[in-house]
């Protein structure tokens, strides 16, 4: 049987999908308001675009008998975003670009914990030794942090924590995969984490409102870059690639926000830490390819 040719376009994308969403934590720590405020803002902003989208596609979703309305699972995908997205944009705050964005990545081994768990899905020695290996380098990125103690600590233990809700959100979302279509998916659960943000972004000690005109774009970043361009393109690649190519935007994100926050903030990554995120960056890769 012939092979079915590689789609050097949809490749394309997933890279640029994935270069979109590393920059999150730049436009986040470039902003003038308070962390939570930067998460409401970008959902609110990427809102009208995602919902012109859905209403453009609403006749497509009737005609193949796709849901348009809101649902429970719809509300359970924006809660579980909204507290992922509010404690990560919080440990931005804290610790690194880097270490936040790579451990945010492990959202694949908390969803095997979870099949595990609840399910009892059996998996490859591949992928049992792929999510060692990703612990072992967790380990080792947070070492430093944990010796130092102070705010360091406190963010990689909240970009950790972060990562736990994300695999949440996955799982909802795949779910609801069956029912509506991505654009009124990412329609309604962006409106209902925006919605879980808003109090918690007034509450919390900092600016709401940017400061100027000019302050406005990081938050557009966020919303048209990070949010739109980052995980619409990479939902068009995975249409269009197999599944195992996944891995290759968990590598490119916390790659592309750490080479950033050098060039941009100065943030160095020590030779321990810089071995310990190539070790979870290689553990979360063999554990996806092991996945059965």
């Amino acid at each position: 049987m012939a092979m079915k040719p590689f789609n050097a376009v949809a490749f394309a994308a997933l890279l640029a999908g994935g270069v979109a969403i590393g920059f999150a934590g730049i436009f986040m720590r470039l902003s003038d308001v308070n962390p939570i405020a930067s998460a409401f803002w970008r959902m609110l902003l990427a809102a009208p675009v995602l919902w012109g989208w859905a209403l453009m596609a609403a006749r497509g979703d009737r005609a193949v008998g796709l849901r348009t309305d809101l649902s429970t699972i719809l509300v359970l995908a924006g809660l579980f975003f909204g507290i992922e997205l509010g404690i990560w944009h919080l440990s931005l705050h804290y610790t690194t670009v880097a270490n936040a964005t790579l451990l945010s990545n492990m959202a694949p081994l908390f969803i095997a914990l979870w099949l595990w768990l609840a399910h009892g899905t059996r998996f490859s020695r591949g992928f049992l030794g792929g999510m060692a290996l990703a612990l072992i380098g967790a380990v080792i990125l947070i070492g430093p942090s944990a010796a130092g103690g102070g705010t360091h600590l406190l963010g990689d233990g909240l970009g950790l924590l972060s990562t736990t809700f994300y695999a949440a959100y996955q799982l909802v979302i795949k779910d609801a995969r069956d029912s509506y279509s991505t654009a009124r998916l990412m329609a309604w659960s962006t409106t209902i984490t925006a919605i879980v943000l808003f109090p918690f972004a007034l509450w919390m000690p900092g600016a709401f409102w940017p400061a100027d005109a000019a302050a406005w774009l990081p938050l557009l970043g966020l919303a048209l870059i990070a949010q739109i361009g980052g995980q619409t393109v990479i939902a068009y690649a995975f249409a269009h690639l197999p599944a195992s190519l996944a891995s290759v935007s968990l590598l490119i994100q916390p790659l592309t926000a750490a080479i950033a926050a050098l060039a941009i903030f100065g943030e160095r990554i020590g030779p321990w830490q810089l071995g310990g995120g190539a070790l979870l960056l290689c553990g979360i890769y063999f554990s996806k390819r092991g996945f059965k």
